[in-house]
């Protein structure tokens, strides 16, 4: 979990843009629920942080398959 917060903040953002239910109908909406999660997370890095090692997002995510 050594990565810095700014990279688990655009990890995160762009899974949970990605998984969202209206990105098929709305992409572009998509891109600015990325833009506004990464900005958000980035804002407040604790938080960011609490939320790795769950299901939102594995300890694991960066290291290789």
């Amino acid at each position: 979990m050594d990565y810095p917060v700014t990279k688990w903040a655009k990890a995160i953002a762009e899974r949970l843009s990605d998984e969202w239910v209206g990105k098929a109908d709305f992409p572009e909406d998509a891109e600015i629920l990325k833009e506004v999660l990464t900005k958000a997370l980035n804002a407040v890095p604790d938080e960011c942080m609490r939320l790795v090692g769950t299901g939102i997002i594995e300890e694991s995510y960066f290291e290789p398959l």
